[in-house]
């Protein structure tokens, strides 16, 4: 059987701490930031591959003498 998550709580005044379980609009919270962390992470991703591959073409028309695009350029100047 799985245990439920949990969290501590401290009262700073006391030093006492409490171990809780989480409510289920607490999981399903922590369920939608996990979501919405893991959507960031893909939408940086592939940002950064997007980058990449603009900057490898950039450098293959500047090695062949071809003409850039503005949108090419710009990743060279940055």
């Amino acid at each position: 059987m799985a245990t439920k998550p949990t969290k501590l709580i401290v009262d700073c005044s006391t030093g006492e701490r409490t171990v809780v379980e989480l409510t289920a609009a607490e999981i399903a919270e922590r369920e939608q930031m996990a979501q919405e962390a893991e959507a960031q992470r893909l939408a940086e991703e592939q940002a950064a591959a997007d980058l990449q591959a603009l900057k490898d073409s950039a450098k293959a028309k500047l090695i062949a003498g071809e003409p850039l695009t503005a949108e090419e350029a710009d990743t060279l100047v940055l």
